[in-house]
């Protein structure tokens, strides 16, 4: 396994390379294929296929080799093909693959609720349920909240995104394309004003306030369950609150017998230089709810939470076939357990330090550029129409459509973010060295010179 694990990385130069157009043959040819076997409703931001990974560089079917500054959405944020994930992997293939743990359980599984009760804020007694997904995490959560209150309503602020799942669609602040056509929806749910500094100027008090006085005033908090907060917005363009903003939410929930869900599936797992970005706010959730990064790469979740409120929920109520699915849960032990040395913590803050410095000299350049923010290795950058950053900061989707575009043609996988599609957004991998970072935000240079801006 050793000598396997070494040929790949030996296989994959980190180093950015382009040998072909972009898409090249091979993966026109696989897109032909795709077009008929697969719906245009499952579609891909850039139509080449990978082939192979590892650390912070893709490679398609045509042998480019891409700088990977999304990490699948946050998922592989300790790398590619890590070593160790791959081999606690490839060990458990070996022992047991599935049993379903609600018929007969397996220690792994254990672990894996074991490390989040150590991991997640609060010193508390928690309880975790392993599920598959983001979406289905959100849902358990919204669940065992009703099931505690015994409440209906589910608070979600605005530019959150929560999943494609019918509950989850209706929690989205953006409908298309995600929810497009796709009604009627869960009921019950509840949007409400979140704290934007760029936009509205507020302080974490004043912000607060506002959400708060909203859901009191249209739904009013005894009819609440839940308020379901991104402590930084993924979708929403990294979207970072006002200091004391989430904070002051939670105290009102507690006094109000509202129970506050932190929906850490983009934020968590060390991508902002924290176990969970809930940390950066003094914040202790209630529950708090884990996906994306923790297994890296394999499909893993969990809803994790305070013993009295988790323990509401029936024998029975809770699980699925696939939940905490042994090869899953032992590859999250290995990431925990890397992420334990705290290497991981130290590469998020370096991370931060090369993208915020390269990104604020762009700043300097364009006046499109209106905002940099963000934590660790989770940051944006959000473009605005020119000469209305200090004015109206009209949305600029059009720009960050070319540079992501031109970004691709250059070898650097980069991503967009926003309600308005106007931000860019940086979820590299914590493998990801300087020199990468560097030549990636050279190609983005290029990119915004391009725009003529």
């Amino acid at each position: 396994m050793t000598d396997t694990l070494d040929a790949q990385l030996l296989s994959v130069p980190q180093e950015r390379k382009i040998v072909t157009a972009i898409p090249g043959p091979k993966s026109e040819e696989l897109q032909r294929r795709r077009l008929a076997v697969v719906p245009p409703g499952v579609s891909s931001a850039l139509p080449v296929y990978i082939q192979k990974a590892h650390g912070a560089i893709i490679v398609d079917v045509d042998g480019n080799q891409f700088i990977d500054l999304g990490a699948g959405i946050g998922v592989t944020t300790i790398g590619h093909t890590d070593a160790a994930v791959v081999a606690a992997a490839a060990e458990q293939l070996g022992d047991v693959t599935h049993t379903l743990f609600t018929i007969t359980p397996y220690e792994e599984y254990v672990r894996v609720a074991e490390l989040l009760a150590e991991h997640t804020p609060g010193d508390f007694a928690k309880r975790t349920v392993l599920v598959n997904s983001g979406a289905e995490a959100v849902e358990n959560a919204v669940k065992i909240a009703r099931k505690h209150t015994r409440r209906a309503g589910v608070a979600v602020l605005e530019h959150a995104y929560h999943g494609r799942t019918n509950l989850t669609m209706a929690m989205n602040f953006k409908a298309a394309p995600y929810a497009t056509g796709f009604g009627p929806f869960a009921g019950d749910v509840y949007r409400a004003p979140n704290s934007y500094p760029y936009h509205d100027g507020l302080s974490g008090a004043e912000a607060a306030a506002r959400t708060i006085a909203y859901l009191e005033k249209t739904v009013g908090a005894s009819d609440l369950a839940c308020l379901v907060v991104e402590p930084i917005q993924g979708e929403g363009g990294f979207v970072v609150p006002a200091e004391g903003y989430l904070p002051a939410l939670h105290e009102w929930c507690t006094a109000e017998g509202i129970v506050f869900i932190a929906d850490e599936i983009q934020s968590g797992m060390a991508r902002t230089g924290a176990w969970f970005a809930s940390e950066h706010f003094g914040l202790v959730p209630d529950v708090v709810l884990s996906a994306k990064g923790i297994a890296g790469g394999l499909p893993l979740a969990g809803v994790t939470g305070r013993a009295e409120i988790m323990d509401s929920a029936q024998p029975g109520g809770l699980g699925g076939t696939f939940g905490g699915n042994p090869v899953a849960a032992a590859a999250a032990i290995a990431v925990f357990e890397q992420l334990e040395t705290g290497e991981g913590f130290e590469s998020a803050q370096r991370i931060e330090r090369v993208l915020v410095e390269g990104l604020q000299k762009l700043a300097d350049r364009y006046d499109i550029v209106g905002e940099i923010r963000g934590i660790g290795a989770m940051v944006a950058i959000e473009l605005v129409q020119p000469g209305t950053a200090a004015t109206t900061k009209a949305p600029n989707a059009e720009a960050v459509s070319a540079v992501v575009a031109y970004a691709a043609q250059h070898g650097v996988l980069l991503l967009n973010a926003g309600t308005y599609g106007n931000v860019l957004r940086f979820l590299p991998s914590l493998a990801i060295s300087d020199e990468l970072l560097h030549d990636a935000l050279a190609v983005i240079e290029e990119a915004f010179a391009q725009l003529g801006a």
